[in-house]
């Protein structure tokens, strides 16, 4: 695993330690594993959650160090969401586990997370390299970013799964959506309880093996889907004691 400055990477605002979880949601990503969790950052807990994988992903995980949690029901947000149920961390961070994202660009997200100056990082993929965001992916993402500014006011460009925020936060927002839906409503939810959301520029990498959500089509058109009825959902307010914040900044 990376060496980062654990100091660096966990203070909080009161300088106390804050420890921190990956939740890496996974299905048939035996692949990619190894290169995604050597680069989970020392001292930080990687979960992999594994959503009904056939090629051995679980097992794999488990001999290269990862927390391993099973989740039956099919779906990101179900993936995503028993990992979250997993964590024990005051940070919670999460990844894909396709070898598109380097889970090591969330340390300065925990930084920012950690520091107060944040409530939810986003990270906004710049793809590199040839078939790294199909083009009907990227519409479909423009298009619910345009609909989440429409809805909410937040300015961001992208709804990537890189992203961190404190675990306690996230339970208080009692996220419902299971399927692909999952990371907008964290978006949504988190605006109207009026979290300070920042969004900043990762590198997005041709991926190991298929998509299973935008790798087609048929696929984004379900997962536009899933998120537009997110987005029809009235506004619904978190419990002031698990909101992190009462103002909202968003980063251009």
């Amino acid at each position: 695993m990376n060496s980062v400055n654990e100091t660096d990477l966990r203070s909080g605002v009161d300088g106390t330690a804050c420890t921190v979880d990956v939740v890496l949601p996974c299905l048939d990503e035996v692949d990619a594993l190894p290169w995604v969790l050597e680069r989970v950052p020392r001292g930080w807990r990687a979960i992999v959650v594994d959503n009904g994988s056939t090629d051995g992903s679980a097992e794999r995980a488990l001999e290269l160090g990862a927390t391993v949690v099973r989740e039956a029901r099919r779906g990101f947000g179900a993936a995503c969401h028993a990992g979250l149920l997993a964590s024990t961390a005051d940070i919670v961070c999460f990844c894909d586990c396709d070898a598109s994202l380097d889970p090591g660009l969330l340390a300065p997200f925990v930084t920012e997370v950690a520091s107060g100056r944040a409530d939810l990082v986003l990270g906004r993929r710049r793809p590199e390299g040839k078939g790294a965001w199909p083009s009907h992916a990227r519409a479909g993402n423009i298009a619910l970013a345009r609909m989440l500014r429409h809805r909410t006011g937040l300015r961001l460009h992208d709804l990537g799964p890189l992203r961190a925020a404190r675990r306690e936060a996230l339970l208080g927002l009692e996220l419902t959506d299971r399927r692909s839906g999952y990371p907008l409503q964290m978006v949504v939810r988190a605006a109207d309880a009026g979290w300070r959301v920042t969004e900043h520029d990762v590198p997005y990498r041709p991926r190991t093996g298929k998509s299973k959500v935008t790798g087609t089509w048929r696929g984004t058109w379900h997962a536009v889907k899933d998120m537009r009825g997110v987005l029809r959902e009235p506004p619904v307010t978190a419990r002031a004691d698990r909101r992190p914040g009462t103002a909202r900044e968003v980063a251009s």
